[in-house]
């Protein structure tokens, strides 16, 4: 899977899942302050990444992501080491 296929599923979820505006989904956009996240939105986006990927994140995963562009290369990395 190339990294534009991974970006356009994480995209796409992100706005039908989350109900995120497009226009925001930026890499340099910070992932918290767009989606406003709380524990349980975490739970449901590990949730969705099982689902759209088949592997499970955790919270330690998620402890150097900030900005899109830290979520995409996460994901991505996690997809080409399966």
């Amino acid at each position: 899977m190339t990294k534009e296929i991974v970006i356009e599923r994480i995209n796409n979820f992100l706005v039908e899942e989350f109900e995120v505006d497009e226009s925001v989904i930026k890499p340099t956009a910070s992932l918290q302050e767009t989606l406003e996240l709380d524990s349980l939105d975490y739970v449901d986006l590990v949730v969705v990444i099982e689902n759209n990927f088949g592997f499970k994140v955790t919270g330690e995963d998620f402890k150097s992501v900030t900005t899109y562009q830290d979520f995409y290369d996460l994901i991505f990395e996690k997809v080409s080491a399966q």
